[in-house]
């Protein structure tokens, strides 16, 4: 059943569950701020010194570009976890949650006096997601670990740099932090449903490293110790730039010998490399002989074969299939203005989910959200904020 791609009437599907956001930087954020796309109450629970991903990217009253595309919608709590009155409010916090996300190296959480055992006992059904590196078990637990790290140890950068014949490089996205994310938003829901039935919350050790081998659709010849066969695409010579052409190429001639009536002049008893060779030979004149890449594409089209433009990415949320599924949002700038950023993919036919606000700033929430979840008067915040256990930034002149 088609939909239509905008925000249909209907409850958010996350409605009434309160999430606390302890995460930084993206695997842990990402998650968050998906959740909250679908409907969640999450609260980024932010140090003193902030999120460093607050300086990644264009900075906009206060507020980078990185930090608000993974933060957007979000209430925002700033406290101390170092002061004993910090950790005191953070564990009432939590004992409010349906659901906790941290992504500090194993035993970092729980020496902040925030052990899944102390936070479950008061609160027995919450779900704790931890991600890390390499999970909370093994030899490699105790590793700093990024996407880049990640990425180098699940074999990915390796055979990247043997299938292309280059030195190896670094994928500019971090393939690990939002692999592991996504499944942690799996698990999370799973852990819903499953406290639905049993009323028992869930402690979640996701592991980075283990999320990209699950998703990892070449992982069969490393199990199997197989050749590596390349599948996907390639990259054709063609009017107006570069063409990819996705699927093997034994399907690629066939289907443009038959459509189009390529023809190989290469004899019967040819071997295999040299009938290969005349028949890519064969294919590249073809794409290369179209006046204009509109009439190339057209004739691809004839073929049922699947291309793709090697979209420059700055012009990427320009094409009109992004434009047309609404894959941009506006949010509040903080500024008087709107900023751009991402939205999410999630369409239901009779429910709403889409980016619900701007990206917060530091300690904005601090008596809304303590108000809200543990009945903190002012005076009590007040107090807190005296003592130190809870700050607020100064906001940018109009912020």
């Amino acid at each position: 059943m088609e939909t239509d791609t905008g925000s249909p009437a209907g409850p958010p599907p996350l409605a009434g569950l309160r999430v606390l956001d302890f995460s930084r930087v993206l695997s842990g954020p990402f998650a968050g701020r998906m959740l909250a796309d679908l409907g969640a109450d999450v609260v980024k629970v932010e140090p003193p010194e902030g999120d460093v991903t607050r300086y990644w990217g264009e900075v906009r009253h206060g507020l980078s570009g990185f930090y608000t595309q993974q933060n957007a919608g979000k209430r925002n709590v700033c406290i101390d976890l170092k002061t004993e009155a910090g950790r005191h409010l953070a564990h009432r916090l939590c004992e409010r949650a349906d659901i906790v996300i941290e992504n500090y190296r194993p035993g970092v959480f729980a020496r902040l006096g925030l052990t899944y055992d102390s936070l479950s006992s008061a609160n027995p059904g919450l779900i704790l997601l931890a991600i890390s590196g390499f999970g909370a078990t093994g030899p490699d637990r105790d590793r700093p670990a990024y996407a880049t790290v990640i990425q180098a140890e699940s074999g990915l950068v390796s055979r990247q740099a043997e299938c292309d014949a280059v030195a190896p490089t670094d994928p500019l996205i971090s393939l690990a932090d939002m692999n592991a994310a996504l499944h942690g938003l799996v698990a999370v829901l799973s852990a819903v449903v499953l406290r639905q039935r049993t009323g028992q919350g869930q402690y979640i050790d996701l592991s980075m490293l283990d999320a990209m081998l699950v998703t990892d659709d070449y992982a069969h010849h490393a199990l199997d110790r197989s050749p590596l066969v390349r599948m996907g695409g390639e990259f054709w010579d063609a009017p107006g730039g570069p063409v990819l052409l996705a699927g093997d190429f034994r399907h690629l001639w066939r289907q443009l010998s038959s459509v189009h009536g390529l023809v190989d002049p290469t004899p019967p008893d040819a071997d295999v490399p040299t009938k290969a060779a005349s028949r890519r030979s064969i294919v590249g004149d073809w794409l290369r002989s179209f006046d204009d890449r509109e009439k190339m594409t057209s004739a691809l089209d004839a073929a049922n074969l699947a291309w793709a433009d090697v979209r420059d990415h700055r012009t990427t949320f320009d094409q009109p299939s992004v434009e047309a599924r609404r894959m941009v949002a506006e949010v509040d700038d903080r500024g008087g203005g709107t900023r751009r950023i991402v939205e999410s993919p999630y369409r239901f036919s009779s429910a709403a989910a889409g980016v619900r606000g701007p990206a917060p700033y530091r300690g904005e929430h601090n008596r809304e959200v303590l108000a809200d979840w543990v009945g903190l008067d002012d005076d009590a915040v007040e107090a807190a904020l005296q003592a130190g256990a809870l700050l607020a930034e100064d906001r940018p002149a109009g912020g």
